[in-house]
């Protein structure tokens, strides 16, 4: 068969070089006939078969092959008939051949299977909302480098419907309180509340998948509503296309904004910055849309319902207990709590990014902690410990907050420790050296390492020493102002007059 290339060849040597197809057939070896029947060619050849091959072995059992492949569609997933099972069920009905025969047959059988569902594509219709109507929320993953280390951050993301805005916030989790704060945080930059969100089935905001649009939601979503007083509105399960609008927008946002790979330090600085890119989104205008994002959520702006006076408090309320060591656990981690202010019984929220501990009947927490998703983990404050420490400055180098302390405070630390250890090596050193530290409760980290720093330049390494700088570092500069001495004719002149170094010698019993 000849291929494209040999036939451009000779219908290039018989209409441009003018060759005729007697030469033509000598140069390319061609038989005569086919050399003609290729100039007067306008199409390249196709290879067609001329009959189709028959299975002589296989033959009678196609028919059988199709109708075992077809019973797969109602067959569990795991127990389908395979090219395997399928050749041992028609070798019990008198088959001979070979096993190869049978897997190309049933490889055939299935594309033919698939060339026939992706006919039956189905269509959709293009949907138009209303401004201030409809919004839709998914969640997506996203790599970044974060602290060095290569992170996976959970994306929420939540799109207007008529103006196409999207807000996109990065958490650690798709925990409940992540999923609310998200929704927050869409409201505060959307600058009101859509009247229908609608979401997948996820288990944060329902509780039960019932027949049709029918569910049973979490009675803590039932809470959050009330707050907002949006409607819900659940997708059919595996019927992603309802809401399809930030379906396509979770891949879309991840390849536009975290490629390449942002490097931060924390949630929040990544939280800015992804804050910052869906800002400048409102400059794009969306293809088949009449203005910009941004000019068409002003007009959306007006038709979004108002926002509460007090936002949601997006946390989770747990109640703890404190144990020997004056910790409390939350899910698998510990979590220390003040010395001198723990209770045996005591309430933790958790919010997406930190964890906040309560005494009883306490509006302000005793603790605040940085939230850890790692599991059994000792999330450990200093300061918590102070007291305990000043009553027993014995313990003070063995104490494990104070060895975790060690390892990141500031150098001038271990040099006033090492000074006051030598001028008091019996222990009142390091006594000394805990009354410092126990100022940290009414001080800054920083007020106390510039007073530390001070103090040793000015030699006065002690405890008294430390609380005078720290008052001179709080006080601010004295600053007088000008005396006007033009209405006393006798005060003129006074600091600029000639010094008369004579008159002291008064002072030492001379004479002037």
């Amino acid at each position: 068969m000849l291929t494209v290339r040999e036939w451009e060849q000779i219908r290039r040597a018989f209409y441009i070089e003018g060759k005729n197809i007697n030469e033509i057939a000598r140069e390319t070896g061609r038989a005569w006939r086919t050399v003609k029947k290729m100039v007067e060619s306008e199409e390249p050849p196709r290879y067609t078969k001329r009959q189709k091959q028959k299975a002589h072995k296989l033959g009678p059992y196609q028919k059988r092959i199709r109708q075992l492949l077809a019973q797969n569609k109602t067959l569990p997933r795991k127990q389908r008939w395979t090219s395997p099972t399928i050749l041992l069920e028609i070798q019990k009905d008198g088959y001979t051949g070979a096993a190869s025969t049978v897997r190309h047959f049933v490889a055939q059988v299935r594309k033919e299977q698939k060339a026939a569902v992706r006919q039956k594509t189905q269509v959709f219709l293009p949907l138009e909302f209303d401004p201030g109507t409809d919004a839709q929320v998914d969640w997506g993953e996203g790599t970044v480098i974060m602290n060095g280390k290569q992170v996976t951050a959970q994306l929420f993301l939540m799109k207007l419907s008529y103006s196409r805005r999207t807000f996109i916030m990065a958490f650690p989790s798709q925990k409940q309180e992540s999923f609310w704060l998200g929704h927050v945080k869409a409201f505060e930059f959307f600058g009101g509340v859509p009247q229908r969100i609608s979401y997948d089935n996820l288990k944060t905001a329902v509780q039960t998948v019932l027949k049709g649009k029918k569910r049973i939601e979490q009675e803590a979503f039932y809470h959050f509503r009330g707050v907002y007083l949006f409607q819900s509105h659940f997708c059919t399960p595996g019927a992603g296309h309802e809401k399809g609008l930030v379906e396509h927008s979770v891949g879309y946002y991840r390849r536009r904004f975290l490629v390449p790979l942002p490097e931060v330090e924390s949630y929040a600085e990544l939280n800015d910055y992804l804050l910052e890119r869906c800002l400048a989104e409102d400059e794009r205008q969306v293809q088949g849309q009449p203005a910009t994002i941004g000019e068409m959520w002003q007009k959306e702006k007006t038709a979004l319902r108002a926002l509460p006076t007090h936002p949601f408090d997006c946390c989770q309320t747990v109640p703890v207990r404190l144990n020997r060591y004056s910790q409390v656990q939350v899910e698998t981690n510990r979590y220390s709590v003040p010395t001198d202010k723990g209770q045996l019984q005591m309430m933790a929220k958790l919010y997406p990014f930190t964890v906040k501990v309560y005494a009883t009947g306490e509006s302000e927490p005793v603790a605040v902690h940085d939230r850890c998703y790692d599991k059994e983990q000792e999330i450990i404050d200093p300061h918590h410990y102070l007291p305990l420490i000043r009553q027993n400055p014995g313990a003070f180098l063995h104490a494990k907050p104070v060895r975790r302390w060690r390892e990141q405070w500031a150098a001038v630390y271990e040099q006033l420790l090492a000074q006051l250890q030598q001028k008091w090596p019996d222990g009142r050193g390091v006594r000394e050296f805990v009354q410092i530290l126990y100022l940290h409760r009414q001080h800054s980290a920083e007020e106390l390492t510039a007073a530390i720093e001070k103090t040793i330049v000015h030699r006065c390494t002690h405890l008294d020493g430390v609380k005078l700088w720290l008052t001179q570092l709080n006080q601010p500069d004295p600053t007088f102002s000008a005396v006007d001495l033009g209405h006393n004719h006798q005060l003129q002149g006074i600091g600029q007059q000639p010094l008369q170094l004579a008159m002291y010698d008064s002072l030492v019993g001379g004479h002037s």
